[in-house]
């Protein structure tokens, strides 16, 4: 019976998937399709190999900090699985892998002396890689900061990051840059930032009342300092590639964003202004200081005293800072300028552009919801997105440097039922369907990354949610198949993609 049902949910995708038409040949020849991933989620291996601890590691230690008591000492264990890994991507056709650098394997203290054993795991990964036709996409930091850096001198709160970080990054160029021809120096700055300094539910867990409860912080000033670090600290890393090894290793560099697009709740002038102030407040906290060289105008004029300025030599090199621009986009969410509707942590995060952040309109979700609140099934929010940077910023390279479908973990379903994840098929392929649209009318497009390759640890939600093609057994750490591995596989292999048919054992 359960065979049954399983070829029937196949044959039932494979009629809808081909009634769209999609397939890889829709995309420019040279799209890059890949997974994406980062070290603390993937790595495990938190005291091996000469690993200092990081943020993250001190973090998930702390009662009560992640949402299933777990953390990512052991994770995914790629550390020693990454052959078995890339074996795995290699099979479904992927162009390239993103993953990221975790800081403290290369400099145990954030700075100072380096630990060989770190720059030989990853020169052994890159190299893996490529023997197997995969490009490697490097990010620097993804969210876990040496914790050496925090406790000496405060981490993003400090000037000193700067020089620390533009030194790391060198020690990465130098390293791995001959290989590797994708750097992203920051992921998601306009999420750690405030996640961390505004609300403090992510290290270093610094906040105030109202916004927060934190044992120290300060939500109204710290948010804006430490971004503005992130912004020089990100310059002087590109200015050091740009100048030192860009020509000779023939790579490209840019800044990662979180990109949810927001729509007015109702038609309404107000509304609408309310869109536009948490899309400065959000996403153009950052980009207009990369691509323009300075912030918003939004900001500069409700923060005042509050928003740190750039002196000259800043504005020069943070100008133009980006060889593409990536943007991890999920969701769609309505803004509103009325404090009447309900508040979540993304409302909280960015309180000064008095937007107020909902999923639903009376009463009716968005989209359809999915395993994680605050994200909702919208694939026309891709194509707006993509579209309103086109639009802004004079029509930069964009890469979707992730995007995923997040289920709930079902400790009551069999690992079969596991991995019968049609509802992650139809969600890549209504995604790609409005990227595709947005890239026929004039975006420059590049590559798509699907968040994510295997199940992984998911932050302060530990791991009650699933992302991956894969599921992971959280004991074991095996691998196994979903349905959408296997249309990724097909969809990257075929012309005309359809849903993978398990073999019927006769």
């Amino acid at each position: 019976m359960k065979m049954i049902q399983i070829l029937f949910l196949c044959l039932l995708f494979s009629i809808v998937s081909t009634s769209f038409g999609l397939d890889r040949t829709d995309f420019p020849p040279n799209f890059m399709f890949g997974t994406a991933s980062s070290a603390y989620q993937y790595e495990g291996a938190w005291r091996e190999g000469g690993k200092g601890l990081s943020n993250w590691d001190a973090f998930t230690h702390l009662p009560g900090s992640i949402e299933d008591g777990s953390n990512g000492d052991v994770a995914d264990d790629q550390y020693h699985k990454y052959l078995e890994d890339i074996e795995l991507m290699a099979s479904l056709g992927l162009d390239v892998y993103r993953f990221s650098i975790s800081w403290s394997r290369i400099l145990p203290d954030g700075k100072g002396k380096i630990n060989k054993a770190g720059i030989e795991y990853y020169n052994n990964f890159i190299n893996a890689l490529l023997r197997n036709g995969i490009q490697a996409f490097v990010t620097l930091f993804h969210f876990d900061l040496p914790k050496a850096l925090q406790d000496s001198y405060g981490g993003w709160l400090s000037p000193q990051i700067i020089m620390d970080f533009e030194a790391y990054a060198d020690i990465c160029f130098r390293a791995f840059g001959d290989r590797v021809k994708y750097w992203a120096t920051i992921n998601e700055p306009n999420m750690f930032v405030p996640l961390g300094y505004t609300v403090g539910v992510y290290p270093p867990a610094r906040c105030s009342a109202p916004l927060g409860k934190c044992a120290s912080g300060n939500s109204m000033s710290e948010p804006y300092v430490a971004a503005h670090h992130v912004l020089l600290a990100h310059a002087a890393a590109v200015n050091t590639y740009r100048t030192k090894y860009q020509k000779i290793q023939g790579g490209s560099i840019g800044l990662v964003m979180s990109a949810t697009w927001y729509e007015p709740l109702k038609d309404t002038l107000d509304d609408r202004a309310a869109v536009d102030r948490i899309l400065a407040f959000n996403i153009r906290w950052f980009l207009d200081p990369v691509v323009l060289g300075n912030y918003p105008s939004e900001m500069r004029e409700r923060l005042g005293s509050r928003l740190p300025t750039f002196n000259t030599e800043m504005l020069k090199k943070l100008a133009g800072s980006f060889d593409f621009i990536g943007i991890n986009q999920y969701t769609t969410l309505y803004a509103s300028s009325s404090p009447s509707h309900s508040l979540d942590f993304s409302t909280l995060a960015y309180p000064d552009s008095m937007a107020y952040l909902t999923g639903e309109r009376q009463g009716i979700p968005i989209g359809e919801p999915t395993g994680m609140v605050g994200l909702y099934v919208v694939p026309r929010g891709i194509q707006k997105m993509v579209e309103y940077i086109t639009q802004i910023y004079n029509k930069p390279p964009i890469i979707i440097t992730e995007n995923g479908y997040a289920e709930s973990k079902d400790s009551s379903a069999t690992l079969q039922e596991a991995l019968e994840d049609v509802t992650r098929i139809n969600f890549h392929i209504d995604y790609l369907t409005y990227l595709g649209k947005a890239i026929r009318n004039g975006s420059d497009v590049r590559g798509y990354f699907i968040w994510s390759l295997l199940d992984n640890f998911e932050w302060t939600f530990g791991y009650t949610l699933r992302f991956g093609l894969y599921y992971v057994d959280n004991h074991s750490q095996n691998r196994y198949p979903k349905l959408s591995g296997q249309w990724v596989k097909q969809f990257l292999t075929t012309v005309q993609p359809q849903l993978y048919s398990p073999a019927v054992n006769s």
